[in-house]
C-alpha cells in the first residue's frame, strides 16, 4: 500500500487514512507542505541597500548601493542536491541576483547560478548556499522595487512560491 500526497501550497494540514478492510480503524497524520522555493531570506542592510519582506514573501529592495558588486546576502544550509533552476520575477534595473554553492569553508564551489547560468548541478561537496543581490550599475543610482527569486529543484520553473523561510537575517 502507497500512500502520495501532493501539498498545492505550503503550511499544515491533516490527512486522514481509512482502513477498507477495517472500518474501525481511522488514523489522522499531520502533514506540512513545504515551498517548491529553496531559497530562505528575511530583512537585510547593507552596502547602501536595505530589503524587507512584503507580505506576499517577496522582497522589496531600497537605497543606493555603495559600488558596483556590492549589495546584500543571505547564507543558509543547502536543502538539495541535484539539478536546480534559478529564477526571478519583476527584477530591478541595475540589480542582479545569484546563488553561489559553499564548502564547509565558505569557498564557492563551481560556478555562480544566475539567469544567464540558471540550470545547473549543486555541485558535490556543497554545505551552503550564499544568495545575492548586488548593483551591477559603475555608478550606483537609488533602487526602489520588488524582487521574486526563486531557486527549486529540476529543471523548470515554475510559478514563483514564497519560500518557507523569509525571516533570515542578511547583510
Amino acid at each position: 500500500m502507497g500512500i502520495s500526497v501532493t501539498g498545492v501550497e505550503p503550511g499544515n494540514t491533516t490527512v486522514t487514512i481509512n482502513s477498507k478492510t477495517s472500518p474501525n480503524i481511522s488514523k489522522q497524520v499531520p502533514v506540512t507542505v513545504k515551498s517548491r522555493n529553496l531559497l530562505a531570506y528575511g530583512p537585510a542592510e547593507g552596502n547602501g541597500l536595505t530589503a524587507t519582506v512584503n507580505s506576499d514573501g517577496s522582497l522589496h529592495v531600497t537605497g543606493t548601493a555603495t559600488s558596483q558588486w556590492r549589495g546584500l546576502s543571505w547564507t543558509f544550509p543547502c536543502p538539495v542536491q541535484g539539478t536546480v533552476k534559478f529564477s526571478i520575477t519583476g527584477g530591478i534595473s541595475g540589480l542582479a541576483c545569484n546563488v553561489k554553492c559553499l564548502d564547509a569553508n565558505d569557498n564557492q564551489l563551481g560556478e555562480q547560478i544566475n539567469n544567464t547560468n540558471s540550470v545547473m548541478a549543486i555541485p558535490a561537496g556543497t554545505v551552503s548556499l550564499f544568495l545575492n543581490v548586488i548593483s551591477t550599475e559603475a555608478t550606483p543610482t537609488a533602487k526602489d522595487g520588488d524582487i521574486r527569486v526563486q531557486l527549486e529543484s529540476g529543471n523548470t520553473a515554475h510559478e514563483w512560491m514564497r519560500p518557507d523561510n523569509t525571516s533570515l537575517r542578511g547583510g
